[in-house]
């Protein structure tokens, strides 16, 4: 066995996750929805790199009877065609069971319209048909047709909580599983919860980090950054509620390490003190989608949460402009530094500066200035005439 791919954490082989995906045979996106599910036990090293797999746990999955087979059919998923078609139902029914919460996706990733399509795990949707069959022929319930009326879509609520209840399962330290339930606040929501800026930046600190880092698109980062906030009422209440009871249990075990507390790199730690928890993983962001699987993805449907290719080139525009005017404000706060050390700061000269400062608005076209010019005199020509005919007036 090669040994490329392996490193050594306290003398015990780990995997990088890679290699472990290649001797798998599973492909990216596959092997981290393998461990968000549970089927491939990942584990990280206390030194803050990586998250990586042990030998025996790639050896036991690949024991397993009709390996790779039954290892990559567990992990299959399905977007709204292949399910209806596995389902024997339209794509519009198979689109109105998952709005309806029937049916809870478990990824996402971005077409080429950059709207969002939800992947579905195929062996649940089995399980759907043989469970409740009712759904899949005649009329929809009076619950779900009410639902539906009145615009709710539970899909990204649903994977949201899967998300959430599946990372709660493979983190252990509390300060962690409070980071896990704290993002999906916004940052406002999550300021009044937890009102101490040094757990705030805990909490950011030990949130679970991908399996094969922060990668992917700018576009699939902000699609993912977007579904994971809560946007109903109560859900939301369910989170701050949640958060609370977390964050009580996480300073009871140990306090949130402030300025001059945090261990340097390289320090020893006495035997009495705990040690810094072992960062947990968590799976994967969009799924990451081929050439020819993106070719074959369906429009997005009238509900889908995304934006077009328009929209997307006006949101561009928009932060070039941005951009350019945050360069033209550090541009004009330079120049005042070099201005107030001219000055020196005080007295008239350090008053003129200041009023140098004021960026001189923009020179007008000739033209332009040439017909307001016009328009002035044209107005204090007729002003004039008519106080010439009213004293003529006057004296007659």
């Amino acid at each position: 066995m090669p040994m490329t791919g392996t490193v050594r954490d306290n003398g015990v082989h780990m995997i990088t996750a890679s290699s472990a995906a290649a001797e798998l045979e599973l492909r990216r996106g596959e092997f981290a929805l393998a461990v968000h599910l549970g089927i491939v036990r990942v584990g990280a090293r206390q030194s803050g790199g990586r998250a990586g797999v042990h030998r025996e746990e790639i050896d036991r999955l690949r024991s397993e009877d009709g390996f790779p087979g039954t290892l990559q059919e567990r992990v299959r998923t399905v977007g709204t065609a292949d399910g209806a078609r596995l389902l024997g139902i339209s794509p519009v029914r198979f689109s109105r069971l998952a709005r309806a919460g029937c049916v809870t996706p478990v990824a996402f990733y971005l077409n080429r319209y950059r709207a969002v399509v939800w992947l579905y795990l195929a062996q649940e949707l089995g399980g759907l048909a043989a469970r409740s069959p009712e759904l899949m022929v005649g009329n929809s319930p009076p619950w779900m047709r009410s639902r539906l009326d009145a615009g709710t879509d539970c899909r990204a609520r649903n994977w949201r909580a899967r998300r959430t209840e599946r990372l709660l399962a493979l983190t252990e330290d509390p300060w962690a599983r409070a980071a896990v339930v704290g993002e999906a606040l916004d940052p406002v929501q999550l300021a009044e919860v937890v009102d101490d800026p040094y757990e705030r930046a805990y909490l950011g600190r030990v949130r679970p980090v991908p399996v094969f880092g922060q990668g992917g698109s700018a576009a699939g980062r902000e699609a993912m950054a977007q579904l994971m906030l809560a946007d109903e009422p109560d859900e939301i209440l369910w989170r701050r509620v949640t958060l609370g009871m977390e964050l009580d249990g996480a300073r009871e075990l140990r306090a949130a390490p402030r300025p001059g507390e945090e261990r340097c790199p390289g320090s020893t730690v006495d035997s009495g003190a705990s040690a810094e928890p072992a960062v947990p993983v968590w799976p994967f962001g969009p799924v990451r989608r081929s050439g020819a699987e993106e070719a074959s993805a369906e429009r997005p449907e009238s509900g889908t949460r995304g934006d077009d290719a328009q929209e997307d080139r006006t949101q561009g525009d928009d932060t070039q402009e941005d951009r350019t005017q945050e360069d033209c404000t550090q541009e004009d706060r330079t120049q005042e530094g070099s201005e107030r050390e001219a000055g020196g700061g005080d007295g008239a000269a350090g008053l003129l500066a200041r009023f140098r400062l004021r960026r001189t608005p923009r020179r007008r076209s000739a033209r332009r200035t040439a017909g307001g010019r016009g328009k002035r005199f044209a107005a204090g020509a007729r002003t004039r005439h008519s106080l010439h005919h009213a004293d003529q007036g006057s004296h007659r």
